[in-house]
């Protein structure tokens, strides 16, 4: 295949500074890397953090951000193998790892300390060429939508293996604050997909209406109901089994300790910066629930994530929309304007 020399990206040079769609050099891979021509990809609210540079996570400057990238494999590093030219190839937010300390060893790459970021510590997706990893990059089957998958590669994988974290078994409620966001719309496909009753919450009849179409059996709207914790208790019959907090709000992160059942488990996945999570130390222990993180996910959740995709179990409710919009996306994010997930072409 011809490979440029240079290409459209999205780059800023300073946090919160000016997002720049022009033209980039195209990365040269690695020995270990594949360069993917990026066809889609997903906008997350980490991208947003990422611009922002609010987290305390140090972040490279000036970047390329992304991380839900879907292409097609255009050059191999001279090391790499179980990749060939024309592969699909999906970009992730773990980039890489060390593949060598205990906690690679245990299937836990993303907590490496050497970790490498896609869109954070790594020029990522939101180029039309990208270098990603060969052994953390996602294998996706040919002839899919490159569109409709990419927010699997984050979003999808991330609520996933959330989900397995809150123990859960079929028939158990689970509760998902942010139900109709990009992670939320995901996570109730995912949990009905694996046997759960699944409550959701979030604000707004047009949330609603996602929420419903993909499934999920009871809505509890934040901005219309004064006693969400009250609610919630009595719909689930005492209080959801688990609860994935994708939204990135610190009070509905409180209020899911007080509405989960006992015994019950709620899991941390939205991190909105600087917020702190609150348990009643008495109620924790009496009920004996747990707290849990839960950060995005191995190789083997996302295999597994992107098979409930395969088999048309989960789709992603997607508004396509140019590489050069990123800067308008960013702030419907800021202001909570968005349902479901938006993806952008890079070709545009």
């Amino acid at each position: 295949m011809s490979i440029p020399t240079t290409q459209k990206g999205v780059i800023f040079y300073e946090s919160k500074g000016k997002l720049e769609h022009k033209d980039i050099p195209v990365p040269t891979p690695k020995a270990n890397e594949l360069l993917i021509n990026v066809k889609y990809s997903g906008v997350c609210h980490t991208d947003l953090h990422a611009w922002h540079g609010d987290w305390p996570l140090p972040v490279k400057l000036p970047l390329v951000g992304g991380h839900e990238g879907a292409g097609v494999v255009v050059a191999i590093g001279e090391s790499v193998k179980g990749w060939k030219i024309g592969d699909y190839a999906g970009i992730k937010w773990l980039n890489g790892s060390c593949m060598n300390c205990e906690y690679c060893e245990l299937g836990n790459e993303s907590n490496c300390p050497q970790a490498d970021l896609s869109g954070y510590t790594h020029d990522g997706s939101f180029q039309q060429y990208a270098t990603a990893d060969a052994i953390q990059a996602a294998k996706i089957p040919a002839g899919t939508d490159l569109a409709e998958v990419a927010p699997i590669l984050c979003a999808g994988v991330t609520v996933y293996k959330a989900l397995k974290s809150a123990s859960l078994k079929a028939g158990d409620w689970v509760a998902i604050s942010g139900a109709a966001g990009g992670l939320g719309s995901l996570a109730v496909q995912y949990a009905k997909a694996m046997g759960y009753r699944v409550i959701g919450i979030d604000g707004g009849d047009e949330k609603e209406k996602l929420f419903k179409s993909i499934g999920g059996e009871v809505f509890v709207d934040f901005t219309k109901e004064k006693d969400i914790v009250g609610t919630i208790i009595a719909a689930t019959n005492g209080g959801a089994h688990g609860v994935i907090n994708v939204s990135v709000s610190e009070a509905a992160i409180e209020a899911s300790t007080k509405y989960v059942r006992a015994n019950g488990t709620s899991v941390l996945v939205g991190m909105p910066a600087g917020a702190v999570c609150r348990s009643d130390v008495f109620d924790h222990v009496v009920k004996s629930i747990s707290i849990v993180g839960s950060y995005v996910g191995n190789r083997a959740d996302t295999r597994e994530a992107l098979d409930f995709f395969a088999r048309g179990l989960v789709k992603s409710p997607i508004k396509i929309a140019p590489l050069s919009d990123l800067p308008e996306i960013f702030e419907k994010m800021e202001k909570g304007q968005i349902v479901g997930r938006y993806v952008v072409d890079t070709s545009k």
